[in-house]
């Protein structure tokens, strides 16, 4: 009885909507046809679907960059921060400043400043030679690494304050009886703090993970997914919104949301007994 509510808020707003989209993903049905019964066929339909394949493949190789980038930058930020000096307060609240933005906004600041005419990179790069500007977002390579690094500039601050609550339940006891045994610096990090980080490390890796799979609003603004940088997520909103193919965009989002859930379990299983001192 205790549970109950908890158990009915999850149900109302998590269960019941995630069964609806299983349940439509198994007909066929658009705006111009009526809803009739398809089993699996959506399902088959997106595995032979050529830019389905595109999209998984740009997916992948987001969530595989954004975050080994964002665990990376996010270790050395907390590190930076956790240090005692003069302002510290003030750079922390600066560190966190890309995450709180919304990412709408954070995404209308990086078009602008890689915009083809009146961007802040052409312009620091080639000065007034505008016939020398490049248009970023329109070449496949640019666009698909600048909404990697967009992506990391405005995530890794989180990463950085997952990282930085571990750092502060490190004890200076171990640093300084590593000093007093000779342990250099990168000697302490290697043997002392990644290990003891090890549980904050692997939550920050869950949580950017899953909300890796599920980015939407950023390749939404900075390129509307062309140039080869459409994800699940946007697939699955043009297939919805811009073909009104209710089946085949359930069956679409039914596969994003299997990929978070092996990605969860996978961390669960794999890492859960360091994560929860619990035996898996």
């Amino acid at each position: 009885m205790l549970v109950a509510p908890a158990v009915l808020f999850l149900a109302a707003f998590a269960l019941i909507p995630i069964g609806g989209a299983i349940v439509q993903s198994l007909f066929r049905e658009s705006a111009q046809e009526p809803a009739s019964f398809a089993g699996a066929s959506n399902y088959f339909r997106l595995a032979r679907e050529p830019e389905a394949a595109d999209t998984l493949r740009y997916t992948l190789l987001f969530v595989g960059w954004s975050v080994t980038l964002e665990i990376v930058l996010g270790i050395g930020l907390a590190l930076l921060i956790h240090r005692t000096f003069r302002g510290r307060g003030l750079v922390r609240a600066a560190v966190l400043v890309p995450w709180a933005l919304p990412t709408v906004v954070a995404s209308m600041a990086w078009r602008y400043v890689f915009d083809d005419r009146y961007g802040i990179a052409n312009f620091l790069l080639f000065g007034n030679d505008l016939g020398a500007y490049r248009s970023w977002l329109a070449d496949p390579v640019t666009a698909q690494g600048l909404i990697v690094l967009a992506d990391v500039w405005k995530t890794a601050p989180f990463t950085a304050l997952l990282v930085l609550a571990g750092l502060q339940a490190i004890p200076d006891e171990l640093y300084e009886a590593a000093r007093i045994d000779g342990a250099g610096a990168l000697r302490r990090f290697w043997t002392i703090t990644l290990p003891l980080l090890r549980p904050a490390i692997l939550v920050a890796l869950l949580f950017r993970t899953m909300d890796a799979f599920r980015v939407f609003d950023l390749v939404y603004v900075l390129t509307q997914g062309k140039e080869g940088t459409s994800v699940l997520q946007f697939f699955g909103y043009k297939v919805l919104f811009g073909r009104q193919d209710y089946g085949f965009g359930s069956a679409i989002s039914c596969v994003v949301f299997l990929l978070i859930a092996l990605v969860a379990v996978f961390y669960v299983r794999a890492m859960g007994s360091r994560l929860f001192g619990e035996a898996r």
